[in-house]
């Protein structure tokens, strides 16, 4: 995606000794009033031209680690990269007219003396913690700031999925009542959202769980930091786990849904077998009786139409008993 001219910076903070908050405007970026801060967090627009150069020419940071940030397809990951961190996570897409299961990307970079935190599309995960940091809730070193990132993150993540399991109990119900009439094509389309949630939700649980294995010994991150990520990284495996029996259930409900229409077609093809089967004799001697040829019997005797009637009506009788006794009926 091209770069546009959205504002660069959604918004921002500098942290002194004590750790209380400064907000930051986008000139104090650029007149370089980081430095008189112990740390700063920023919150850019990755499709934001000035923010883009920013990066590449005034952050500090090596041109890898840039072009790490603003590529334009991730997957979410976590690895150590001098003295900081590449990090992208995904969250659920909660804005408005969106489809939940397409993932919004939150890039990181953590450093010691600077998070910066990059989107394309907004993250409530990141306006939650934003308020935390402003109402004076949690520590505000780096390693706290992408902690609760990742614990909000997981927190809408698992709203989510919970919304899934109760559309596939649904579902369900919807399909072992005989009352509701299940539309089986939002089957397919249920299954399709579930992939594409899976396709990052494991990844973003390794993602986690590097940087609970690793976090400790970089230094970034304090035990009650990595007791948060450890928190949050258990959740993910029960939320891929979650997932995982979701995507079974809904191959399955897909699987008895179809197998039910398959059923449903029997056994309209078989009344109509049955059907066939009963009027065969009445259309063979109806066919036979209709040919213009002389030496038909009956033909000028007056009871010979209800005695042919009865004869059919007789047959299909017979034929009925004879279906019955076969135990097709």
């Amino acid at each position: 995606m091209e770069p546009g001219n959205n504002e660069p910076l959604l918004f921002g903070f500098g942290f002194d000794e004590a750790g209380l908050p400064t907000p930051l405007t986008w000139d104090d970026v650029l007149e370089g009033k980081l430095a008189a801060f112990k740390r700063a967090w920023l919150h850019l627009d990755r499709q934001s031209a000035q923010a883009q150069g920013w990066l590449y020419r005034k952050s500090g940071l090596d041109r890898v680690t840039v072009q790490a940030l603003l590529q334009e397809e991730t997957r979410p990951r976590a690895a150590r990269h001098g003295h900081g961190y590449l990090i992208n996570l995904r969250g659920p897409n909660l804005n408005e007219g969106a489809d939940v299961e397409d993932l919004v990307t939150l890039r990181m970079w953590a450093g010691e003396n600077l998070l910066i935190t990059l989107r394309a599309r907004p993250v409530r995960s990141a306006s939650d913690v934003r308020k935390l940091v402003e109402d004076g809730d949690i520590p505000t070193s780096t390693g706290a700031l992408v902690a609760s990132i990742a614990d909000r993150l997981t927190d809408r993540m698992e709203t989510v999925l919970d919304e899934f399991d109760d559309e596939a109990d649904r579902y369900e119900d919807e399909l072992l009542d005989p009352r509701v009439n299940l539309d089986r094509s939002v089957l397919p389309e249920f299954r399709r959202r579930i992939l594409q949630v899976r396709r990052h939700i494991t990844p973003q649980r390794e993602a986690l769980n590097t940087l609970v294995r690793d976090g400790g010994q970089s230094g970034l991150f304090s035990d009650t930091d990595l007791l948060y990520l450890r928190e949050a990284a258990d959740r993910m495996t029960r939320l891929t786990e979650l997932l995982e029996t979701i995507r079974e259930r809904s191959s399955v409900l897909y699987e008895e849904a179809a197998q039910e229409g398959t059923e449903e077609t029997n056994r309209r093809l078989f009344v109509l077998a049955i059907l066939s089967a009963i009027f065969l004799p009445i259309s063979f001697v109806t066919g036979l009786f209709g040919v213009n040829l002389g030496g038909i019997p009956g033909s000028g005797s007056p009871v010979a139409f209800i005695t042919l009637v009865a004869a059919l009506a007789a047959s299909v009788v017979v034929t009925l008993v004879l279906l019955r006794w076969q135990r097709w009926i």
